[in-house]
């Protein structure tokens, strides 16, 4: 892994995601470039205009105004907190800022990383939203690679959770996580599949087993019975210092966790960084 993306509100930005954002940078070596996103297309006033002898309506910025030179001011100390932050941790960095839609920004950008990097409650609205948000929910959807949802807090990782429920979106993740993280080979994973009669296809965990062990020196499946989103919820919450490891959001069980209203409780409780990956 070499490019990792950050998403940023420029004029608000997470230091928690920049500290984990820095973790991973510095894990990997990796560079990380923060995506200043500052959505002045929602900051438009509509002015009066003339033009052919006529009069007509138009929407622009009044960068000269006293608000948007204030903002301006706050995001360069933003982007400068962002590089001190960078070379303290002794992580490679770079910046791109970023005036168009948030969201279509940062799924722009994505087809050319190998990995995002966001807070659950990166939000551009002027009211509180709680997390996930909309701009965070329309990149998990539309991104063209991986994204870590950055933990509140971090205290480290001493585990890996593959959450597999047998599709191919799941498999697909533990193996682009795999791949991406070869530096936490050494971490202990556990695969873990919930079952709502308890039961699990042997064979397919045979050869599971088979790709883990190549890759991971210790390895462990956990099998639940019962509702996939108590078990889960239950399963996950008792590990503060794991990383989890999901697929296809918006398509698998617990993708649809997030369309529910668990959701925010879910998202808003968890500590640990959760890595999802479309099929």
């Amino acid at each position: 892994m070499q490019k990792i993306l950050l998403a940023i509100n420029a004029a608000n930005p997470s230091k928690q995601a920049i500290e984990f954002a820095c973790y991973i940078g510095l894990l990997t070596k990796s560079t990380i470039t923060g995506i200043f996103l500052e959505n002045l297309v929602a900051e438009k006033a509509p002015v009066v205009k003339v033009g052919q002898g006529a009069s007509y309506m138009d929407w622009e910025i009044d960068e000269r105004s006293p608000e948007f030179l204030k903002k301006q001011a706050v995001i360069e100390q933003n982007i400068k907190m962002f590089y001190e932050f960078c070379d303290r941790k002794s992580v490679r960095s770079s910046v791109h800022r970023a005036r168009g839609v948030p969201s279509r920004e940062i799924i722009e950008e994505s087809r050319y990383a190998d990995l995002v990097i966001l807070d659950a409650a990166t939000s551009f609205n002027k009211i509180y939203e709680g997390s996930p948000t909309d701009f965070v929910k329309d990149v998990l959807k539309d991104t063209e690679c991986p994204v870590v949802v950055a933990p509140g807090s971090f205290e480290g990782i001493d585990e890996i959770v593959f959450t597999f429920d047998g599709s191919r979106s799941s498999a697909f993740a533990i193996k682009q996580f795999t791949k991406l993280f070869p530096e936490l080979s050494e971490i202990k994973a556990v695969v873990l599949h919930v079952s709502k009669d308890g039961s699990w296809d042997e064979e397919e965990k045979r050869k599971l087993h088979e790709w883990l062990r190549v890759h991971y020196s210790s390895i462990g499946f956990q099998l639940m019975e019962g509702s996939t989103d108590d078990q889960l919820f239950d399963y996950l919450y008792k590990r503060k210092t794991c990383f989890i490891v999901i697929g296809a959001y918006g398509r698998s069980a617990w993708s649809r966790l997030f369309r529910h209203s668990e959701a925010d409780f879910l998202i808003n409780l968890m500590t640990q960084p959760i890595f999802i990956s479309h099929y």
